[in-house]
């Protein structure tokens, strides 16, 4: 984790204090269990929890005892025994280490795609926001990055906002996928402890029992887990792509927000750059980086082995706090977007009335041309315009065969830009439930 782009609530999740927490809370909790069903002293896991309940774990000290042992569960068991003293015997009694380790692990992913899922709500209501602002402010849709047709703004707000309304319930998913608990014992038969402590583990932790864990809970939970992040990383950069498009000189339709003395450059100080939404691009391939390791860590060798745990000490912290930094940071550019319509209007008008026509083709059609002639007559009046040469509304007027097709007012009817947006209530229906 890099503290530049890390936020603290995210970056806790993974502190090796909260680290040592959730493994204390695991262990404590199966003591309890282990008691209730008379395989330790009521006593024990009392002093357990009045002990370690509000300890304070040394992180150096576990960090020295490990160096010894080669072992973090050990040396954390070590650890706590010098704090609980000698009633400590009772605690991972028929437990092994994936037990801690796994569960804590979709502890710590379960908080974070709460966190995540907080982010893509504030995401959600900036762009529902921009979106009706921006509902019918005109501008041209472009395809293969060329003028195509009339759009309008809000259209590609909400485009954006059905998109990860989608990432919301796929992470709400992934969430639930990952959202298990393993305390199985040694490859996960249970032949050293009772299925009820799992239950029970399960239940304070605020996960399910895993149907069955091989030492470990597979990696297929984690690997949907972190694709999901990829796909929401794709649809960010997807996102400020679009911005860094209508932010260029040439385009200038949509910029990010300059503060009051922000600098631009070191070298020209005319210069305003979308380096946030760049910033985000660069993220999101980061993001996106993680999720081959962990498609890679579901083939783990018979019950079990660990080359997954090296890959999820890092992809863990770093996938996760990543993207919680980059959700924020686009929030912020699409809650404080600079849009200007005027020279939205200004590149819809830059073709001469090329954009309409797919309407004068389809009204040619429709006056009884075949299509063929139709799209012939209307690109030799097109080409001309497309080389600066006329204007398209004036060149079909004064085309015989065009002319001959249509009145002058069935033309200029088909360069009307209202006709576009007609149907745009219809999609925001669709997108947010009202218009």
């Amino acid at each position: 984790m890099i503290p530049r782009y890390s936020r603290p609530a995210m970056a806790a999740i993974w502190s090796p204090e909260t680290r040592f927490r959730i493994w204390f809370e695991i262990e404590a909790h199966a003591t309890t269990a282990l008691a209730e069903i008379g395989v330790v002293p009521k006593e024990a896991a009392d002093t357990v929890w009045e002990k370690g309940r509000d300890a304070v774990f040394d992180v150096a000290r576990i960090d020295a005892i490990e160096a010894v042992t080669k072992h973090d569960v050990i040396a954390f068991l070590t650890h706590l025994a010098e704090i609980v003293g000698p009633e400590a015997r009772f605690v991972h009694q028929g437990m092994t280490s994936s037990d801690v380790l796994d569960t804590c692990l979709n502890v710590q992913l379960t908080r974070a795609a709460d966190i995540l899922l907080a982010d893509l709500d504030a995401l959600l209501a900036a762009l529902e926001r921009r979106a009706f602002e921006h509902k019918l402010t005109p501008t041209i849709g472009r395809s293969h990055g060329i003028h195509a047709e009339p759009v309008t703004f809000g259209l590609k707000l909400a485009q954006a906002h059905a998109e990860f309304s989608r990432a919301k319930e796929r992470l709400i998913a992934a969430r639930k996928e990952v959202a298990t608990c393993a305390i199985s014992g040694a490859v996960g038969t249970f032949a050293n402890i009772d299925p009820r402590v799992e239950e029970y583990v399960a239940a304070q932790m605020g996960l399910t029992p895993e149907p069955v864990s091989t030492q470990v809970i597979p990696r297929d939970r984690h690997a949907m887990f972190f694709a999901v992040l990829g796909v929401i990383a794709s649809s960010m950069e997807r996102l400020a792509t679009e911005v860094r498009h209508l932010q260029r000189t040439e385009v200038l339709e949509a910029e990010e927000f300059f503060s009051e003395g922000q600098k631009g450059s070191s070298a020209m100080p005319h210069k305003r750059n979308p380096v946030l939404t760049e910033n985000i691009t660069g993220l999101a391939r980061m993001v996106r980086g993680y999720v081959t390791p962990a498609l890679e860590n579901v083939a783990l060798w018979h019950e079990r082995d660990i080359s997954h745990s090296s890959v999820e000490r890092m992809i863990g912290p770093d996938a996760t706090v990543t993207l919680d930094f980059a959700l924020a940071r686009l929030t912020g550019v699409i809650d404080k977007l600079l849009v200007y319509p005027a020279n939205m209007q200004g590149n819809l008008d830059k073709l001469g009335g090329l954009v309409h026509s797919q309407r004068v083709l389809l009204a040619l059609t429709q006056a009884g041309l075949s299509r063929e002639d139709s799209y012939r007559l209307v690109q030799r009046n097109a080409m001309p315009v497309w080389r600066g040469e006329g204007d398209f509304l004036t060149l079909l007027k004064a085309d015989p065969e065009v002319a001959a097709a249509l009145k002058p007012e069935q033309i200029e009817e088909c360069f009307d830009l209202g006709y576009h947006f007609k149907h745009v209530d219809t999609i925001f229906t669709r997108v947010f439930g009202r218009a």
